[in-house]
């Protein structure tokens, strides 16, 4: 799926290049374009700092139940973010239901009450596909938040299209009741918001006043689903208290992480707004909180191991630049791909082992090997692969 996604963008600058510049004066500020994938014409907003040869960050905000975008946003002001932060943003609406209110189809629970069947899932990674068709998206940071019904849809999408999202964040939303109806293909992080006193969606889970809606799962219960799904330790770290709901004096939030042990490109987090209801008078420190989350939280950067000059190729100049950089004499843009023997640490023995291998019958190095690929082993050497020129 990532290949593919690379090969449109290939296939747009060859032959859309032209196009996005006509789209809008991206030097004149923050603008707004338009796509349309099935169902009219959606706002996409574009900051000042958009560069068509730079890759950007996207947000999806979806709304909830009886909600839309433009309301949505109302509250929650991603828009000043956008510019402020630099990613483009958009906050489509659902379609309407039986009596009139808009909707997504997220999970079995929330919020296809009328049966419709709409293909929700499908309509919103083709809005985004849209948006990658027309401007620089990073592939790697597309991101999703919602509220009550657009945050069981967040998690739908996170089930449905994991390789296409990298993270997600849910106020007072589930995931499925039943993990088997929940599959994604790779990890995904995950960051569940979730006051003590929602009477909307409770916070230990239950099932929405609405006659055939299906169970869902409280907070903890979900998060807790996601970190393993992630593959991910359920000894979860504590870590300091937010403010978060602006009508409840102090930083009346608990934040529970679970990264240990996680495969890369996911985690799970939990802030759970003790007394919070189900629409918290959002304090200053809300929204920009949850658009820093969702940023640092990116898809793991594609590399090749062993190709530690990042030409593209195995061979004797790879050990001999992987030496340049351990005796200070040269630079690194990958140090997973000079981590020849996976051990989690650059230091000698990754030369040693690459010139086995190549000039000894030596084991060959662990994946990703002679493809690209992210690394199968948790460790914090991928982080500086993102400008690696070996790997789209």
């Amino acid at each position: 799926m990532r290949m593919n996604r690379f090969v449109r963008r290939l296939f747009r600058g060859a032959l859309c290049g032209g196009l996005i510049l006509l789209l809008a004066d991206f030097s004149a500020g923050q603008t707004t374009i338009q796509v349309d994938a099935g169902r009219g014409n959606v706002n996409v907003w574009v900051p000042s700092s958009y560069d068509p040869q730079v890759p950007m960050p996207l947000i999806m905000a979806l709304h909830g139940y009886s909600a839309n975008g433009p309301l949505f946003e109302s509250v929650i002001q991603f828009e000043p973010l956008s510019e402020q932060y630099g990613f483009i943003y958009l906050h489509p609406s659902g379609t309407f239901d039986g009596t009139g209110f808009r909707f997504w189809n997220g999970t079995d629970a929330c919020c296809d009450f009328y049966g419709s069947g709409v293909d929700d899932s499908g309509y919103l990674r083709a809005l985004i596909e849209q948006v990658e068709l027309q401007l620089n998206v990073d592939p790697r940071s597309i991101h999703l938040f919602g509220h009550s019904n657009g945050g069981f849809m967040s998690y739908r999408m996170a089930c449905d299209h994991a390789d296409l999202i990298a993270s997600i964040a849910s106020l007072a939303g589930a995931t499925y009741l039943d993990p088997l109806l929940c599959a994604p293909t790779e990890p995904v992080h995950v960051l569940q918001v979730h006051g003590t006193s929602d009477a909307v969606i409770l916070y230990n889970g239950g099932q929405v006043a609405i006659p055939g809606a299906g169970v869902y799962p409280g907070a903890i219960e979900t998060v807790e689903q996601w970190a393993s799904s992630n593959g991910c330790s359920l000894l979860f770290e504590t870590l300091p208290t937010l403010d978060l709901d602006s009508g409840i004096p102090g930083f009346e939030s608990t934040v529970r992480s679970y990264v240990s042990d996680c495969g890369p490109g996911g985690s799970a987090e939990l802030w759970t707004i003790v007394g919070g209801s189900h629409q918290p008078l959002m304090s200053a420190s809300f929204s920009p909180a949850v658009v820093e989350f969702l940023l640092s939280h990116p898809k793991p950067a594609l590399f090749r191991r062993g190709d530690d000059n990042g030409d593209g190729s195995v061979d004797i100049g790879d050990p001999i630049h992987n030496l340049a950089y351990i005796f200070g004499t040269g630079s690194s843009n990958c140090l997973d791909a000079k981590d020849t023997n996976d051990d989690g640490s650059v230091d000698i023995g990754d030369p040693v082992y690459h010139l086995s291998f190549q000039f000894s019958g030596g084991p060959m190095p662990p994946a990703p090997f002679g493809v690209c690929g992210i690394d199968p082993t948790a460790d914090a050497l991928n982080a500086d692969c993102a400008e690696y020129p070996g790997c789209p």
